[in-house]
């Protein structure tokens, strides 16, 4: 499998609270979205990955499920950053997105929770793979509004599920069957919030290294405002 990754603070923010991991050697891949005040946000993000990357490993090692493990890492993680949030004053209320992916062999398990984004790029469709936990996202499928007030709606980035809020969660898990030359993107909504699944498919389409896909989708999201950190993780199937 190839992958590739890239963050970038985007043109308004002073800090990153994207975080992102890669760990091809148990082919975890994964992006965060932190939120919080004053560096709690990144703390959530860092923390959840941080815990997921160091004890996933370990886990699979013991564990015939593996999307078992894989929840129950995460919730331990989620209580890790539920701890943090309640015991120190400058982490109160902080959480963030987290979505996870684990390739094993054609198969990939993933959890989810919030607006991060994981997309499948197969032949000459993009998929959205996982469900947005967000109040618009809600009011959109149910049908209270239109897909373009969602896209300006002064609400969009109000979520209803969040990691770290809470000291037991609800994740939405997902197992997928691959096949060679898909591709997976993890991204946070600082690049979703720029760019159509449409165009991010064209992109990929018209770049066959991974590398200059991630280049080309962070300039146009720089060059529409970069209103917002953006984080991604691209990976494509051989």
């Amino acid at each position: 499998m190839k992958w590739s990754q890239k963050t970038d603070v985007g043109k308004v923010r002073s800090g990153n609270e994207d975080s992102m991991c890669a760990c091809p050697d148990i082919g975890l891949f994964a992006v965060a979205d932190g939120m919080g005040g004053h560096k709690a946000g990144e703390i959530a993000s860092s923390t959840a990955l941080t815990y997921l990357e160091e004890n996933l490993r370990d886990a699979l090692k013991t564990s015939p499920d593996v999307g078992v493990t894989l929840q129950r890492i995460m919730q331990e993680a989620n209580y890790r950053i539920y701890r943090l949030s309640s015991e120190y004053a400058e982490y109160k209320g902080m959480g963030t997105t987290v979505t996870a992916g684990l390739i094993i062999d054609k198969d990939l398990y993933l959890v989810h929770i919030g607006d991060s984004r994981a997309y499948l790029l197969r032949g000459d469709t993009i998929t959205q793979l996982t469900d947005d936990h967000s109040l618009v996202a809600e009011m959109l499928r149910y049908g209270g509004i239109t897909e373009e007030q969602a896209a300006n709606h002064p609400q969009k980035n109000v979520l209803t599920r969040a990691m770290g809020t809470a000291p037991t969660i609800k994740f939405d898990f997902y197992q997928i069957k691959l096949q060679a030359r898909d591709k997976i993107l993890f991204c946070t909504d600082g690049l979703i919030n720029h760019l159509k699944p449409e165009e991010i498919k064209l992109v990929v389409q018209s770049q066959p290294v991974l590398d200059n896909c991630l280049e080309e989708l962070l300039k146009i999201a720089l060059e529409r405002g970069g209103l917002d950190n953006i984080a991604m993780v691209l990976v494509e199937i051989e």
